[in-house]
């Protein structure tokens, strides 16, 4: 895909990482309401990890998970990514996003995850996205239907051990065909 990373939104840039982008993406992983649907907070080293896979992603990939700024501030990442697990979905693209709670509940995470929408089907060549979450996520359940995702099935995540109350998750697709611009 080889194209300039950055995808610009009425109100969002979603660009490549920066070195400044780790201190407040740590504090953002560290905050458990932010990852109430993972199975624990990530600490700094875990975060920094993060950010150097998702930037690896960017170079074999041409696209991945963009570092979110809005009025030139980091809010988070919206993008696509490749699960790292094997299950009956799998080879698959993935929509996601997370954010600092200072911007949850502004259309934010809909609004860049169109843009990332937008980029796969179009730039990447994608026929279709999946999403999925736990159950219980209503607000990323809500997004994905703004997007105009539909829910396909539950599945086991192979990632999260058994009998762990986070396991369970929902699968959403999207279709090319289906996808509103």
């Amino acid at each position: 895909m080889g194209l300039d990373p950055d995808l610009v939104t009425p109100r969002l840039r979603l660009r490549g990482w920066r070195v400044e982008d780790r201190e407040p993406f740590a504090a953002m992983n560290a905050d458990p309401l932010v990852m109430e649907h993972f199975p624990s907070v990530l600490s700094r080293t875990e975060s920094d990890e993060l950010v150097d896979r998702i930037e690896a992603n960017f170079e074999r990939r041409g696209f991945g998970l963009w570092a979110a700024e809005h009025e030139g501030a980091f809010i988070g990442f919206i993008g696509l990514a490749v699960p790292r697990f094997e299950t009956e979905f799998t080879p698959c693209v993935e929509v996601g996003w997370r954010l600092a709670r200072p911007w949850w509940g502004r259309g934010l995470a809909t609004e860049g995850a169109r843009a990332a929408l937008s980029f796969g089907f179009g730039h990447g060549d994608l026929d279709e996205i999946v999403s999925f979450t736990v159950p219980g996520n209503v607000r990323s359940r809500r997004v994905m239907e703004k997007l105009g995702m539909i829910y396909a099935q539950d599945f086991e995540h192979p990632m999260i051990p058994e009998g762990h109350h986070l396991r369970r998750h929902v699968l959403y697709r999207l279709k090319r065909e289906n996808h509103m611009q």
